[in-house]
């Protein structure tokens, strides 16, 4: 007899990321993966260069002087931080210890593939709301809720739509919810938000309840996606849960001297919030005069609608042509589209020329 896992297991289509090579092309052009314009600070390439001949040490189990890095940098407890693996891990050990069989997780329809394959993993029946405009629907969630909802999962900003919830609603649908509904608040990409009506999740943690958790990551602005480091910013009660079942060494001492340096270089987050604005703006004023409607976004993103499935194909097939790789949408049930990150200003200049004559082809 075959051995089986739980059914649930089953249902998962395993995660795809964003592509990096494309068969026969020398010079890629990688604007899939929302990655930052800029790579690493140059003060976190040294500090990994430097933890080399450290490899054979374990790193600190409690990740002290990360925490306090970062509790420095944003205005937060320490105490109240706990780091992973990037914060796919933290959301997936929220999940699994929230979650399970018999319970609900609450999310939007086009939201984080990853709430959808942890909250399968986890054994939750996992509901999917409709979305208005692409933006989550703060009554809908809440309709969606029932008696066997444990978890609500939201990004703001949202990948892939780039849409925003303002904290006012952020906040309705926090008193909408039931007290013992963890609410996950994914903050991935709060740090490019410029907008003076939103919070990343921190004043929600703060205001007590117990039952609001904000995760963050070190792989967009702070450019160190190949690290995996995250970190989330929550209740003592939780950070208690948390603490329980992750692994004890789960950072990696080369990911922690990265993110300590990350933190305190200076300049590199205001440098980064006006190249992405900047760029951002020019890159979705030349789609938009290509032809191509563009969602408002407010990450390191934005999301191209070519208005049919089949369009969006053939740009993406004359844009890999070039060399230049977009990530395409199917996957998340957005198939007219395709999400391009911001890169440099080159890069983004090479995609709006590319685009264009797409378009003029095609349009």
């Amino acid at each position: 007899m075959t051995v089986m896992p739980r059914p649930s297991i089953l249902s998962v289509e395993p995660y795809v990321g964003g592509e990096s090579k494309i068969p026969g092309v020398n010079r890629v052009v990688k604007l899939s993966s929302n990655e930052g314009a800029f790579g690493p600070p140059p003060g976190a390439i040294d500090a990994i260069r430097n933890m080399a001949a450290e490899a054979h040490r374990y790193p600190d189990g409690g990740v002290t002087a990360l925490r306090e890095a970062i509790g420095a940098r944003f205005g937060l407890d320490p105490t109240q931080i706990v780091c992973g693996n990037g914060s796919d891990e933290l959301l997936a050990l929220l999940i699994l210890a929230y979650g399970g069989e018999g319970t609900e997780l609450v999310m939007s329809a086009h939201g984080f593939l990853m709430y959808d394959i942890t909250g399968r993993w986890a054994g939750c029946r996992v509901i999917k709301v409709p979305e208005r405009n692409l933006t989550v629907d703060v009554d809908a969630m809440l309709a969606a809720v029932g008696p066997r909802t444990k978890l609500v999962c939201l990004a703001n900003p949202n990948n892939p739509t780039g849409s925003i919830l303002p904290q006012s609603e952020i906040m309705r649908l926090r008193v909408g919810l039931r007290d013992d509904i963890l609410l996950v608040l994914d903050s991935a990409y709060a740090e490019y938000v410029t907008r003076m009506d939103y919070d990343a999740g921190a004043a929600l943690v703060d205001a007590g309840g117990g039952n609001t958790v904000m995760t963050r990551t070190f792989s967009k602005i702070f450019g160190l996606g190949g690290m995996r480091l995250g970190w989330a910013y929550a209740p003592a009660a939780v950070v208690g849960v948390l603490s329980r079942v992750r692994g004890p060494f789960n950072v990696n001492a080369a990911a922690m001297a990265a993110g300590i340096a990350a933190v305190q270089e200076a300049g590199w987050i205001e440098k980064s919030i006006a190249h992405n604005t900047e760029w951002r703006i020019k890159l979705g004023a030349a789609l938009t005069a290509a032809g191509v409607k563009v969602w408002p976004s407010e990450g390191n993103f934005l999301l191209a609608d070519f208005g049919s499935a089949e369009k969006a194909k053939a740009a993406d097939a004359a844009l890999r042509s070039r060399g230049l790789i977009m990530r395409a949408m199917g996957g998340y049930g957005l198939p007219a589209c395709l999400r391009i990150s911001i890169g440099t200003g080159e890069e983004c200049q090479t995609v709006a020329d590319a685009i264009a004559a797409f378009m003029a082809q095609h349009g």
